[in-house]
């Protein structure tokens, strides 16, 4: 299959796949794939499969949904498909995709189902799965990203993870993890359910809390509107609620740059480099309600996801990202503080979970990540989480002399932003990881937030890498980006997310750095991908030629 290029800019006018229906206080998200309407040439997506352009448009109505509806206190999705839910992702894809096509859709996929729980769990939008029909493989998982699960029961409707019986690979987004550690599924159970094609329905399905309930389809509509209701009724979304537009991003891609408004990075395709820079503020905050999609952070924070993602899918060929800031740290912790002060206003929570997901992305791409501190920077509050996001960090001690000695020297600043809104999926902030069972070195950063800390106080601290002079900094930076790129990617991506995730292990670690992990390696194995692995010889027929031995 020949990868196309990727945009993951979209709204509801151009949606193929989905309908949004909005009548405060709930939205249904109704699931009609157009079969002909695949992202690549070469398959239908038949019987409510998806590809990535599906879960795209998935993605866009869950942000709209928060930004957009603040009146939205209960999310129904549901099918527009007769006596189907959802098959999952559709097979001939999986197939013919190579390697990281199929890693770049089940880690999306998977941010994109994270993304729904954290609209449960923060923002008074409760999604209840309406499984209408039969719900397999992915189908059944994006169920399972839902609170509330309530199945048909007509006797032929079922839920089910095929994966393993049919096409020798793992469920890819979250479904063995969901099934176990979120609904609480018996082992001994699980294995069963795992390995039975047909899966189940109605009764069994409830006591093996697979489902929550069952619900006869004479009785159907009525009760999935009372559990709407209900369900509403539990939330403290805020009644009477403007919601503001996500307007198209501005965004200019040639081959060599990709640029926005705040967010900009070149392409060196030589040297496998991308150079990103986020810019600040310009000014201090105005109104977030009056600011809407310009509010900076929130106008940032979108423009930085969309770079990832659009970086994530269509080059992979540049492995090592750098990150430089431009702008006042002053006008950055204005914003911060403006966020946090106000974090009981709908609009202003949404910023900071919009920002908290935007930097869990970057922490779960798989791409080396170098933070650049210099003079003019503002890795300050919510900046800073760059910093603490990177594999390493280097500083400038004091200011380029040949460039501007008057300068002020590189400096990054601490503050509450860093200390509990932005969690990564450890559930731990990123300092409190990076200074993991040593409390004292943590508390030394908490006692200097507010403060400008230069490169020494910085390297002190524990808080950089390196902390190079004017001298030495151009040659220490080379000789780092240039021994990256002589590296295998393979072993780097293993490195980073092994160092990036210590301390405690959470659904979200568990999806992204097991799950994933298993998934990932066993998609390549000739049992799955091979001439007469499961996936190609599914629909044929033909049962899969196994290689026996465990390894």
């Amino acid at each position: 299959m020949t990868t196309p290029h990727v945009e993951f800019r979209v709204d509801p006018s151009r949606y193929r796949h989905w309908s949004l229906d909005v009548e405060e206080p709930v939205a249904t998200l109704t699931m009609a794939v157009d079969e002909r309407g695949g992202l690549v040439p070469g398959y239908e997506l038949k019987l409510n499969s998806y590809d990535l352009g599906v879960d795209i448009e998935l993605y866009d109505a869950v942000q709209r949904l928060r930004f957009e509806h603040p009146g939205v206190r209960t999310v129904v999705i549901t099918s527009g498909r007769e006596k189907v839910f959802c098959a999952g992702a559709n097979i001939r894809m999986l197939a013919a995709s190579p390697h990281p096509w199929k890693v770049n859709f089940c880690k999306f996929t998977n941010e994109t189902r994270n993304g729904i729980e954290d609209a449960t769990a923060n923002s008074g939008q409760t999604y209840l799965a309406a499984v209408n029909g039969t719900a397999s493989g992915g189908g059944y998982e994006l169920a399972l990203a839902c609170e509330h699960i309530m199945l048909v029961d007509d006797r032929s409707s079922a839920v089910s993870l095929p994966e393993v019986a049919l096409l020798g690979v793992l469920p890819g987004t979250g479904g063995l993890t969901r099934v176990s550690d979120k609904r609480r599924v018996r082992r001994d159970r699980a294995d069963y359910f795992c390995t039975k094609v047909e899966g189940l329905g109605g009764k069994k399905a409830v006591a093996w809390r697979l489902v929550d309930e069952a619900v006869p389809r004479t009785a159907w509509d009525a009760t999935v509107a009372e559990r709407a209701r209900e369900l509403a009724a539990r939330s403290s979304r805020p009644q009477g609620a403007e919601g503001i537009a996500l307007t198209p991003l501005t965004k200019e891609r040639t081959g060599t740059s990709i640029t926005y408004r705040h967010v900009s990075a070149k392409l060196d395709r030589a040297a496998g480099v991308v150079e990103i820079t986020v810019a600040g503020p310009d000014a201090e905050p105005g109104d977030v309600h009056g600011q809407g999609a310009d509010f900076w952070t929130l106008a940032m924070a979108r423009e930085l996801d969309d770079l990832i993602l659009d970086l994530r899918t269509n080059e992979l060929g540049l492995g090592t990202w750098t990150f430089r800031t431009t702008g006042s740290a002053g006008h950055v912790l204005a914003h911060d503080r403006l966020l946090l002060d106000n974090a009981g206003d709908w609009l202003a929570n949404e910023i900071v979970h919009y920002l908290k997901r935007t930097l869990k992305r970057l922490d779960v791409t798989s791409r080396s990540l170098i933070a650049l501190i210099e003079p003019g920077g503002c890795f300050a509050g919510s900046l800073l989480e760059i910093v603490l996001a990177a594999d390493r960090a280097y500083q400038l001690d004091g200011v380029f002399e040949d460039i501007d000695p008057g300068a002020d020297p590189a400096a990054i600043t601490v503050d509450a932003m860093n200390l509990g809104p932005l969690p990564m999926s450890n559930g731990l902030t990123r300092l409190e990881t990076r200074f993991l069972g040593d409390d004292e070195a943590l508390a030394a950063v908490r006692d200097a937030a507010g403060k400008p800390l230069e490169a020494a106080d910085a390297e002190r601290l524990g808080l950089v890498t390196f902390a190079p002079d004017d001298i030495d900094w151009d040659e220490e930076i080379r000789i780092a980006l240039e021994e990256r790129a002589g590296f295998s990617p393979d072993a780097l991506t293993g490195l980073e997310a092994n160092c990036r995730f210590p301390g405690p292990e959470t659904l979200e670690t568990k999806i992204f750095g097991r799950l994933s992990a298993w998934q990932n390696w066993i998609f390549t194995r000739p049992n799955a991908s091979g001439p007469d692995g499961a996936l190609r010889r599914y629909g044929t027929g033909r049962r899969a030629d196994f290689d026996r031995k465990r390894a």
